[in-house]
């Protein structure tokens, strides 16, 4: 998939230009060492930087021991940092993109309403009661069913973790409901957690591409949609070939042989 990406990236989506499919940089080497020249040595308030950095890397690494969430730690390094005096940036001086902090803080939002509530697993069953689903359902409605709301799930949720806290339960909870191997269902729909960049807000790696301001918010949800139809597409294919080969769906997906 990640040749198949690069491929619909580069040839259909940001096609480079000829001359700009090796990187330049004008200057040269001579240009690298005259602004690494500049820099010179490490002032007060890089050295700040540094410790801070490390330190928040500690105790994100260390979180089972002290029990402060990933978040808390990450809120008081930013409130640290921005503190008149003692802090490393002015707050005067910090581009800050409201518009996606808004729109990361709104997906949190809803994520968190939907794991409080349990409406997700609420909303599936009654659509499939109201869709007649049943123990005579066949594999494959379910199987696509759910790994198509697992993949395309990445337009409402920016959490991998809430994600996996919503629809691992429920594909777990529909396989026990209809008498299904758990792993058949519940181990497809977990292989498509990482298809998160659709949207800026899907992940941090998306966010910091996307505020280098090479591609619009259209450019990337027309790719990411792209990629996750054939991301769900190649995870039927192989719920049908390799994942029946190692017995996770042992009659394959629609049981063609």
């Amino acid at each position: 998939l990640m040749i198949l990406g690069y491929i619909v990236a580069t040839r259909i989506f940001f096609p480079l230009k000829k001359e700009e499919r090796l990187p330049q940089i004008p200057g040269g080497m001579e240009r690298l060492k005259e602004e690494l020249h500049k820099l010179g040595k490490m002032n007060f308030q890089e050295i700040k930087s540094a410790i801070l950095f490390l330190t928040i890397l500690g105790l994100w690494a260390t979180d089972k021991f002290h029990g402060v969430s990933p978040t808390a730690i990450a809120f008081m390094g930013a409130i640290f940092a921005l503190l008149p005096r003692i802090g490393i940036l002015n707050w005067n001086d910090v581009d800050i993109p409201w518009h996606l902090m808004l729109f990361s803080a709104g997906a949190y939002t809803l994520g968190a309403g939907f794991k409080s509530t349990d409406l997700p697993s609420i909303s599936v069953n009654a659509a499939f009661d109201a869709l007649g689903f049943g123990a005579q359902t066949p594999f494959w409605v379910l199987y696509l069913s759910l790994t198509f709301a697992m993949a395309f799930s990445a337009l409402f949720f920016q959490s991998k973790t809430m994600r996996t806290m919503i629809f691992i339960p429920i594909a777990i909870g529909v396989a026990n409901r209809y008498g299904i191997n758990v792993i058949s269902l519940a181990l497809p729909v977990a292989f498509l957690i990482e298809h998160v960049y659709m949207l800026p807000f899907n992940s941090k790696p998306a966010a910091l591409l996307y505020e280098t301001d090479q591609y619009s918010l259209t450019d990337t949800f027309k790719f990411g949609v792209t990629m996750l139809v054939i991301g769900w597409v190649f995870n039927i294919f192989m719920g049908e070939t390799w994942y029946r080969y190692l017995g996770i769906t042992p009659d394959g997906v629609f049981g063609i042989f």
